[in-house]
């Protein structure tokens, strides 16, 4: 099963420990994880459902390609990292 984890950055404003999910997919990921840390849905999506800019994703290191729905596949063994993204100049 893939897990998901929460950066310790993001965890900060909303507690959440890394879960095992039967998904294959980030959005279904995230869609279990929400069910089990409703708190984390407002923080991580916008009320359109899109991720929002502050966030990012990765699967197995790898930035997810699709942002605004979320299909990107993530495998058997696949770690599912949401993280602040940064910004600045």
């Amino acid at each position: 099963m893939p897990q998901i984890v929460f950066a310790p950055a993001i965890q900060r404003h909303q507690p959440c420990p890394p879960l095992k999910v039967a998904a294959g997919t980030v959005s279904a990921a995230l869609g279990q994880a929400f069910s089990a840390q409703p708190q984390m849905r407002d923080y991580i999506l916008d009320d359109q459902g899109r991720l929002r800019r502050h966030v990012a994703i990765f699967i197995d290191g790898r930035v997810i390609e699709d942002r605004l729905h979320l299909t990107d596949a993530a495998g058997e063994t696949a770690e599912i990292y949401v993280v602040q993204a940064l910004s600045g100049g």
